[in-house]
């Protein structure tokens, strides 16, 4: 029962970081990037099981929350900022 738990967690840990890429706007990537680390962080050691339930459900609902802002955030194309274009430099 826990390594399902674990699996489900590390899948949606990968799904959360993959879809935070998809940020057009280098500040909103890297501050998604680095919530996301923080938290699953911060909360690595719950082991109270409706707690980890209720982390989970925000989690997805987070990850929901990205992919709509991705895809809005990508109806809008802006030029990319000088740090992010390592060939100018």
């Amino acid at each position: 029962m826990a390594a399902a738990r674990r699996a489900q967690v590390l899948r949606l840990y990968r799904a959360l970081l993959r879809e935070s890429q998809g940020f057009t706007a280098y500040g909103y990537r890297t501050y998604a990037i680095r919530r996301i680390r923080d938290a699953f962080r911060e909360n690595k050691n719950i082991k109270d099981s409706t707690e980890i339930e209720t982390l989970v459900n925000k989690a997805n609902a987070n990850l929901d929350m990205i992919h709509r802002q991705v895809a809005i955030g990508q109806l809008y194309s802006t030029q990319k900022l000088v740090i992010e274009c390592p060939e100018k430099l």
